[in-house]
């Protein structure tokens, strides 16, 4: 029986193969590079200080994931946001200790950044029943397991709308970020926009990604909800853009983008999906 500060994983076997031999093949199948594949180039993200990626089912968005994934530096430590599809727990919810167990192997949980980013965010809150049942975050770790190996992260589960407490938050990842001695990436999990017929799905998720582009995070949180954009982790990528402009970001890559369509072939009501680069 494990440990009550294990999380064990909720949607392996339908998000992503609970089979390690058949997760590691997969994974492996998705970092590999693709001709197509745009954006930043390995040799010009050694200073990336973060990304935003999808969390949809592997054979959907999986190639987007991996896109970004092989890009990046390796680091020793994650700060991953992530939204909050079925409104439990806290409205900014942390865990600071324990592990998050996948097909994989057990991830650790930075506790000492975990605590660092919380000082920095009165608005976060220690809660565990947020992260249940939750596939967002959970479906990012295989990618860093089968690619990094060793490392600790710091989950942080996002239910808030407002722009403040957006920003807040990521102000609060910025300063714990500066003051450990160590490099961190931020990871915002992120889908773009849902169920409506691919053409428009496009329009729309270029409107968006053009704002995280210019590392507007303003602009970005503005025209989501003026343009009726349904992109399910805008709040994370708001935050990851506010705590980049105060880490020093000057430009972001759109690596690869695709919609639901691309896998199923059914283009009448399709989600998006972007993998973009924050340096």
């Amino acid at each position: 029986m494990p440990a009550p500060d294990v999380r064990l994983p909720a949607v392996a076997g339908r998000f992503y193969p609970s089979d390690p031999k058949t997760l590691a093949r997969d994974l492996e199948d998705y970092v590999r590079a693709e001709p197509e594949d745009a954006g930043a180039t390995e040799e010009s993200v050694a200073s990336a200080i973060g990304c935003m990626v999808p969390h949809a089912g592997y054979m959907y968005s999986g190639r987007v994931a991996g896109a970004v994934y092989r890009r990046l530096p390796r680091r020793s430590s994650y700060v991953i946001l992530a939204p909050n599809h079925f409104g439990r727990g806290a409205p900014l919810a942390v865990m600071s200790k324990g592990s998050w167990l996948t097909p994989l192997g057990a991830a650790q949980i930075d506790g000492t950044l975990a605590r660092s980013v919380t000082h920095a965010c009165h608005l976060l809150i220690e809660d565990a029943q947020a992260h249940s049942g939750e596939h967002s975050l959970e479906v990012q770790l295989p990618f860093l397991q089968h690619l990094v190996k060793e490392f600790s992260f710091v989950p942080i589960s996002i239910g808030v709308s407002g722009y403040a407490a957006l920003a807040s938050l990521g102000r609060g990842v910025a300063q714990a970020v500066k003051q450990v001695s160590k490099p961190v990436l931020i990871v915002a999990s992120s889908d773009m926009n849902h169920y409506e017929p691919d053409g428009i799905t496009r329009l729309k998720d270029e409107k968006a990604i053009r704002q995280i582009l210019a590392l507007d995070p303003q602009g970005l949180y503005n025209v989501v909800r003026r343009e009726d954009i349904s992109m399910c982790g805008y709040g994370a990528a708001v935050a990851l853009l506010v705590a980049a402009r105060e880490l020093g970001a000057v430009t972001a890559d759109l690596v690869k983008y695709a919609t639901s369509a691309d896998a199923s072939g059914d283009r009448s009501a399709v989600v998006g999906y972007a993998g973009i680069i924050v340096r």
